[in-house]
């Protein structure tokens, strides 16, 4: 029998010729369903990368499956990387890309002696908050509402544009222990055994708010997601927009009040169910101290 050749593997790469950036933009269209309007214009992206930001491309072969952009900015008086916009293609979502292009994008920071990185993501997307926290290792005490309006052209933002700011501290110990996948998820399964959610379930699958004074006198509390919110968009969009606001309110006033989101857990005693963010009281700064020193 003829031998069978082994696919080639996805290569990341930073992008470097006006081609590779017109992959991009076709790219942005068929993930995020945006209109012309929407789309980063061509005349930005050129510049932007000729101004040092970082674009990375995952290709499998000569075909763009994936992209990273970023660009420089400040965070507390301190340099950093924002990571404006990922996208993978649907195809490849189960093969860990989006994590990869996280990894490369950290490897471009440091080696430009960046020590944090910062982006922005929907808090009811529960793929994308256990990637961020529970993987990398983010962590945030900012909550914007309507981020970037009420709504754009993109199918994925009719239900609002609010975003948590993440922080992502590249050289801290807790995203290295994230990233050698070292054990942390005991001590926060241990905090949702004593937690009553200030955002919960109740028994119809609608969100039901709790007492925030009483929440607001712990050290911690839990905030409850859907599991998968773009399926109750597209089977009920009034209950997704009750989600909308329940979460906005619950985000707003711990943040407020001097709590950071610090954990997300997706399952709990090895059983899928809906997602559940964990916030502490206090610094994000003595929390992560190495936030403190982002820059060196």
């Amino acid at each position: 029998m003829p031998e069978t050749k082994a696919k080639p593997a996805i290569s990341i790469r930073d992008l470097k010729i006006f081609s590779e950036l017109k992959m991009v933009e076709a790219l942005e269209k068929e993930v995020w369903g945006v209109s012309d309007l929407d789309v980063i214009p061509m005349t930005l992206a050129v510049a932007t990368r000729e101004a040092g930001s970082v674009w990375l491309g995952a290709f499998d072969g000569g075909e763009l499956v994936g992209f990273a952009f970023a660009f420089l900015g400040l965070e507390s008086n301190s340099l950093m990387l924002h990571s404006h916009m990922l996208a993978v293609r649907q195809a490849y979502r189960d093969s860990d890309l989006g994590y990869k292009l996280k990894l490369a994008q950290r490897e471009r920071a440091l080696a430009l002696r960046i020590r944090e990185i910062t982006w922005t993501f929907d808090p009811l997307q529960s793929k994308n908050a256990h990637l961020n926290f529970d993987k990398l290792g983010v962590i945030s005490n900012s909550y914007k509402v309507d981020f970037y309006g009420p709504e754009t052209s993109s199918v994925l933002h009719r239900n609002s544009t609010d975003r948590l700011w993440v922080r992502w501290p590249l050289a801290s110990r807790r995203v290295q222990d994230r990233l050698q996948r070292k054990e942390h998820r005991a001590h926060s399964l241990e905090a949702l055994a004593t937690l009553t959610p200030l955002i919960r379930f109740n028994a119809g699958g609608a969100p039901e708010r709790t007492d925030l004074p009483a929440a607001l006198k712990r050290q911690r509390m839990a905030i409850e997601i859907p599991s998968d919110i773009g399926d109750v968009e597209r089977r009920d969009a009034d209950l997704a927009r009750e989600w909308r606001l329940a979460t906005r309110w619950a985000f707003t006033e711990a943040l407020g009040a001097g709590f950071f989101v610090a954990e997300f857990c997706r399952s709990v005693r090895g059983k899928q169910g809906p997602g559940v963010y964990i916030l502490e009281k206090g610094s994000i700064e003595e929390y992560v101290p190495e936030l403190q020193r982002a820059w060196a």
